[in-house]
């Protein structure tokens, strides 16, 4: 028999005000997002490692875009669950279950979660093992052009799509601990993916031919063992805060059936986003050998400042909102989504300027060695300029996005993106013709800039204003600072490369570091003088954590 939930408690108004001395201002609120920026830019720096490892070894070649193809395919359901539709469906939901009911009451939420992710992901790695060839001849079918390419991304597909199951319990783990103000250790556990990826690519590559294997099999291996750390990783922090894992699933849950429900619109979104990346990756790989490649690593680097802003910002602000949503408390709810929001801007305006002044430099100062030739460096800092252009708006989605999900409006988001998903398959089929594998990346950057911009415009009329005018002064301002930050930067490099000639890497480091430390301090007095306060919030959340 379904055990019956404790009566809701009844809350004054003094306790309706409680959620919003919590993360009442914006050094607050950067402060958390400082402990998850910490762990993150860990994590990122990881993955920058792992990406110029794998670089090296593989290049922009044929097995590689083999295998980015073969690890798009279970890493999708990333989208569903680690950074998508159940975090933002399952934070509200446990978070209101353990801010009105308790522990005991929560965890039971989420043993019913856990049970069912483990029946519905290891149906789908089942299905996908049989359905492997047809599935990935729909994905990359011009890769048949290639002798052996096809048939080697299908066998890496096989032995990836386990990591499905694992990235999505990972995810739930790391929603629990959010909720329970555990930020640092959810944040760093993708680190342990990329260790693994690193750590395979030096033990296991030379062992692949004896084994009669392709060498990138041992990637496909290594990702497999990093996913698994994901999870084990977390799994103390939760044991030391009381969860201990029940196989039990009742479907008469209602808190089950509340996540559900909010998934629901996500999933029917997340089907729209498979019909537009179907469409990418055919596009992709109907251009020239190294397309999948150039774009997969380009667009990895402009998600480090997303991962590093817009999910940080994102993860610390959800659990506060969902606390706000859960007593009705709206003016909370949007004085931190504003707060949210100003920060993303501040620091993400920056990175665009940044990464397109920079592209070519520090994609041949990361990855151009070994089998990463020069030819590689300019394609992946071409798509790499186009991609960043969309920054913001991938960071404003994130940050924007499970807010609605918060505040029980989750069809808002899916309904956009259906909209915007479209324009962005209509765009990418016009612009590639255009501009080849360039255009790929310029089209999905104005879709998602139309995305946010939407998002934002619905969020500003479902909670009755989010400060706009203060946020486009914030823009505005930001915009100046950025490009005074450019200027000196461009100016900066040129003097450099006269001072210090040459390609070696201790040259391109010299140079680089000089450029950017420049940059930075022009950005950093410019912030000042035009008095960009969030940007002081930004900068204080962050120090407090690193001192």
């Amino acid at each position: 028999m379904t055990k019956p939930l404790p009566p809701r408690t009844v809350l004054t108004v003094e306790d309706r005000r409680r959620p919003a001395e919590v993360v009442s201002a914006g050094t607050a609120l950067a402060r958390s997002a400082g402990v998850t920026g910490v762990a993150t830019l860990t994590s990122r720096i990881l993955g920058l490692a792992r990406d110029q490892v794998l670089a090296a070894f593989f290049g922009a070649g044929s097995d590689m875009d083999a295998f980015i193809v073969a690890f798009r395919i279970p890493n999708l359901v990333r989208d569903l669950f680690a950074e998508g539709a159940m975090s933002a469906a399952f934070v509200p939901t446990f978070t209101s279950r353990l801010t009105l009911h308790g522990k005991d009451e929560a965890w039971r939420l989420a043993n019913n979660l856990i049970t069912a992710l483990l029946l519905v992901t290891g149906g789908a790695v089942v299905a996908g093992a049989v359905c492997a060839r047809p599935l990935v001849t729909a994905y990359a079918g011009n890769f048949s052009r290639v002798p052996g390419q096809l048939e080697l991304t299908i066998s890496l597909t096989r032995v990836m799509l386990p990591f499905l199951t694992m990235v999505s319990l990972a995810a739930a783990a790391m929603g629990m601990l959010n909720s329970l103000h555990h930020y640092f250790v959810p944040a760093l556990s993708p680190a342990m993916f990329n260790i693994a990826i690193i750590a395979g690519a030096w033990a296991l590559v030379p062992l692949m031919p004896a084994l009669g294997l392709a060498p990138i099999t041992a990637i496909a291996i290594a990702a497999l063992v990093g996913g698994a750390l994901q999870l084990a990783v977390q799994w103390p922090s939760l044991r030391r805060e009381g969860f201990r894992y029940r196989p039990v699933l009742d479907p008469r849950d209602p808190g089950l059936h509340q996540v559900l429900v909010l998934m629901g619109p996500g999933t029917i979104g997340l089907a729209a986003t498979q019909v537009s990346l179907f469409v990418n990756t055919l596009l992709a790989t109907s251009q020239e050998t190294g397309a999948v490649s150039w774009l997969a690593y380009a667009f990895r680097l402009m998600y480090l400042p997303i991962g590093l802003f817009g999910v940080s910002i994102a993860t610390a602000a959800l659990p506060a909102v969902s606390r706000h949503a859960a007593v009705d408390d709206l003016a909370g709810t949007r004085r931190l989504v504003a707060q949210a929001l100003g920060m993303t801007i501040v620091l993400c305006l920056p990175a665009t300027f940044g990464l397109v002044t920079l592209a070519e430099p520090i994609v041949r100062l990361l990855f151009e060695r070994g089998r990463f030739s020069a030819v590689d460096t300019v394609s992946t800092a071409a798509a790499l300029r186009y991609y960043a252009v969309g920054l913001l708006g991938y960071a404003s989605v994130r940050v924007s996005s499970p807010v609605f999900y918060a505040i029980r409006q989750s069809k808002v988001p899916v309904i956009v993106s259906l909209w915007t998903i479209a324009l962005s398959i209509v765009i990418n089929v016009v612009l590639v013709r255009v501009m080849g594998f360039r255009g790929l990346a310029l089209g999905t950057s104005l879709a998602v800039l139309v995305n946010g911009g939407a998002l934002l415009l619905l969020l500003h009329r479902r909670l009755g204003g989010i400060e706009h005018g203060s946020l486009v002064l914030t823009f505005v301002k930001t915009i100046v600072a950025s490009g005074i930050m450019a200027v000196v930067s461009v100016s900066v490099e040129h003097l450099i490369a006269r001072a210090v000639p040459g390609h070696g890497t201790a040259a391109q480091v010299i140079r680089l570091s000089a450029t950017i430390a420049a940059g930075l301090a022009a950005l950093t007095a410019s912030a000042k003088s035009l008095g960009i306060r969030e940007y002081d919030d930004a900068l204080a959340g962050v120090a407090g954590r690193l001192m």
